[in-house]
């Protein structure tokens, strides 16, 4: 045939041609078979899993958090306005009800104008389905040969997608994959990102948006370039009156929107309880490597779990918003109570042992720098943003600046939980977890202060010492103790008296405390202390009386619940249940609960009493008289040595927390007792929290809960004088001012 034309060029044409189409045939037909790299089958196709973000859920319901490595959240057709449709339908990819995955008009079009009239704007031509095909499985290579490959692949992919799936299917399996920038994949994330709205509740111009980004994600996004979205917003409405999906008034209309954004970044450090969200993260990481162990493979970022946690979001957010107006006020108090003599600015020990300690120290010290090399880095100020509680501010300011900026900070840990099953219902692991990562709950252990003594007055109990038995409040030196002499806080002349139980209790004396812990035998109270569930190594010496352990909050509060629970300790616990994608569940988590009681029925009576008395008139009597709150309450305040450390534990029939305050820096500690007592940097976390609480109808069940009226035995033990002042002869015969000399009897043995 090619003899008959005689024309050289026309055959050269010609052959060409039939060279060219032969090699692109061939080429089609090696990248077909899988000649330059697998194809996924029909099966793989059909099977094939995106990475999905776990969702984090509160008991009430609320999404909190999620952890991802790639933002997504997949939703059904059902789920997605038909405006959004038709914006991506109308700029995106206009035949797309009318081709089979590949739109060969466009792609002649583009190809035309690409290769013979080299128009670099002509376009991809690239239809929704070979967008989907690309999303699925990315390209791996670049260059114009690969690129050439990548381009057939996807074509081929997107034939097989349309031979399988509706055009709903696909046009969902891409709003469910494709990338809207700010690391957030999917429709669903992208509306609540930018919109803080569920995809099914996007208006048209946030529809169009949205939409928008998708020619280019950094480019259009509207959080950094709100011009370019809106003018990108504007031309898919364009697009959509094009193709009849809006009549040109309405487009017009639209136009005139302003450009409205309710930005809602799920940034870890930000929303509501992050430590708890982070505690639930290193929970279920845990988790995830047991499953694995079994044969199971979830994980945690890209299994699309559904994690339902024990939180009360309204309650954590009440309490958050209590424990912010309590620590900035105090926060000035403190700062105010040491001026120009503060610690952070006068004691260069402590601020060459913060510097040496520090990160950015070590490491360049590591790097092989010299002190002064290191102090010149150290001391270079830039511009970064400090935290205050009045406000954060960019400012001129060094790494050693920075350093001494947050070593002032106090911080807490509050805990509050179900007292009966230990479900966690607020998580306060500190005051601003961007800024301060260490979580004071799971993390922290500090002494405990007289938040201990509970547990020696109810070993005492125990072992059958009755609450009317009057212990001397005069103050004793242990010779044996190498002289060590408890006193009390007060300023109050106490020689002469002799405290009952209960007063000794409540107004936290701690003279008493050690001679109730002597009779009882140190023996004793930590074995009293391990059956209530504490299983910190306490040392058996006197001074454990005053709550020189150091204990962790979680540890605890699941002692002091089994005040509230019939004697029996609990082990907080975050996490209910955990489900698939599809939320069906996977594993369900029971409470853990002890199951022997630590103590009898009478003597947990008793102690409610003996605290009760804490809070009525006791150290803890300013949550009546201060913040006027009538709930039944039962408490212990508690605070360490030099100040360093001030605790509250509050009971009441629902609901058990335990708030610690006090500052990172384990050597400083708050100027005086009355700043640092526990009644005054603790307590107040938690009574502004429970007037919150008192003011909400819903938590009517809680608040207004009583406690069980105590038997009239116990009644009948606790009938005698609060306090007896010693005899004539007594007093005769004793001298106030001297201190009175003994051995402790360490009673070494349990009884």
């Amino acid at each position: 045939m090619l003899k008959n034309i005689k024309n050289p060029f026309l055959r050269i044409g010609i052959i060409s041609l039939v060279v060219i189409g032969g090699t692109a045939l061939l080429l089609v037909l090696s990248i077909y078979l899988g000649a330059w790299g697998k194809l996924p089958s029909k099966q793989e196709l059909s099977d094939f899993k995106y990475q999905r973000a776990s969702e984090v859920y509160s008991a009430d319901s609320v999404l909190i958090g999620k952890y991802f490595l790639f933002d997504r959240q997949p939703i059904q057709y059902e789920e997605v306005p038909k405006n959004l449709i038709e914006a991506l339908v109308a700029i995106e990819d206009e035949r797309f009800y009318d081709h089979s995955g590949i739109d060969y008009k466009s792609l002649f079009r583009v190809a035309f104008k690409t290769i013979l009239m080299q128009d670099q704007s002509a376009g991809g031509g690239s239809t929704i389905s070979q967008q989907l095909a690309k999303n699925l499985y990315p390209r791996e290579k670049s260059g114009k040969f690969n690129l050439a490959l990548s381009k057939f692949k996807e074509m081929i992919i997107a034939s097989r997608l349309e031979a399988m799936y509706s055009k709903e299917d696909i046009l969902m399996l891409y709003l469910n994959t494709v990338s809207f920038g700010d690391n957030t994949f999917g429709i669903e994330s992208a509306s609540l990102k930018f919109f803080n709205k569920s995809a099914r509740e996007l208006e048209l111009q946030e529809s169009a948006t949205l939409v928008g980004m998708l020619k280019a994600t950094y480019g259009y996004n509207p959080r950094v370039f709100p011009k370019n979205s809106l003018n990108r917003r504007n031309l898919v409405m364009q697009s959509m009156y094009s193709n009849d999906f809006l009549s040109q008034k309405e487009a017009d209309s639209l136009k005139l929107l302003p450009l409205q954004l309710n930005y809602r970044d799920y940034d870890y450090s930000e929303g509501i309880a992050p430590y708890f969200r982070e505690e639930v993260r290193k929970q279920m990481l845990n988790w995830a490597k047991e499953q694995r162990e079994k044969g199971l493979d979830y994980n945690i970022y890209t299994s699309g779990l559904k994690i339902y946690t024990t939180l009360d979001s309204k309650m954590q957010m009440l309490a958050e918003e209590a424990m912010g107006q309590h620590m900035k006020a105090l926060q000035n108090s403190f700062e105010k109570s040491y001026g120009k003599r503060a610690p952070w600015i006068k004691d260069q020990n402590l601020i060459k042992k913060v510097i040496q300690n520090s990160g950015p120290y070590k490491k360049w010290k590591k790097a092989g720098l010299n002190e002064k090399e290191i102090m010149d880095s150290m001391n270079l100020k830039k511009e970064m943003l400090l935290r205050d509680w009045n406000q954060d501010e960019m400012r001129s300011a060094s790494t050693i600046d920075s350093l001494l900026h947050y070593l002032k900070f106090l911080n807490t840990g509050s805990l509050s939980l179900d007292p009966k099953t230990g479900a966690v219902k607020t998580w306060l692991g500190g005051i601003n977890f961007k800024h301060f990562k260490y979580d004071h709950i799971s993390q922290s252990k500090r002494q405990v202060g007289s938040a201990f003594k509970p547990i020696v007055y109810t070993a005492a109990l125990e072992k059958g010492i009755s609450p009317c038995t009057y212990f001397s409040a005069q103050e004793v030196a242990y010779e044996n103790m190498e002289g060590w002499s408890p006193s009390n806080s007060a300023n109050k002349d106490e020689a002469y008296l002799n405290y009952s139980m209960e007063e000794a209790l409540s107004k936290s004396v701690n003279t008493v405390a050690v001679k109730v812990l002597e009779k009882t035998g140190i023996p004793n109270v930590i074995d009293q202390a391990q059956k209530m569930g504490i299983e910190t190594t306490l040392p058996a010496l006197p001074s454990l009386a005053l709550g020189t352990a150091e204990i962790k909050i979680n540890e605890l509060a699941g002692a002091y619940a089994s005040y509230l629970n019939h004697g029996k300790s609990v082990t907080p616990f975050l996490i209910h249940r955990i489900t698939n994608e599809k939320d069906s569940i996977i594993e369900t988590f029971k409470p853990v609960v002890a199951e022997k009681r630590a103590f009898s029925e009478e003597t947990g009576q008793i102690m409610l009493e003996m605290m009760k008395a804490t809070v009525n008139s006791g150290t803890a009597a300013r949550i009546r008289s201060t913040y006027g709150i009538k709930n039944d309450i039962a408490g212990k305040t508690g605070t360490t040595q030099n100040n360093k450390d001030a605790w509250f534990a509050a009971l009441t029939p629902k609901l058990l927390n335990i708030t610690w305050v006090g500052l990172d820096n384990h050597e400083i500690g708050f100027s005086s007792t009355s700043l640092g007592q526990g009644a005054n940097a603790a307590l107040p976390i938690f009574a502004l929290w429970l007037q919150k609480l008192n003011a909400d109808k819903s938590f009517d069940h809680i608040t207004k809960a009583k406690f069980p009226n105590p038997s009239s035995a116990v009644m009948s033990n606790l009938d005698c004088d609060p306090v007896k002042r010693d005899g004539f002869f007594k007093r005769l015969f004793k001298n106030p001012k001297k201190k009175k000399t003994k051995d402790f009897k360490t009673g070494n043995t349990k009884t």
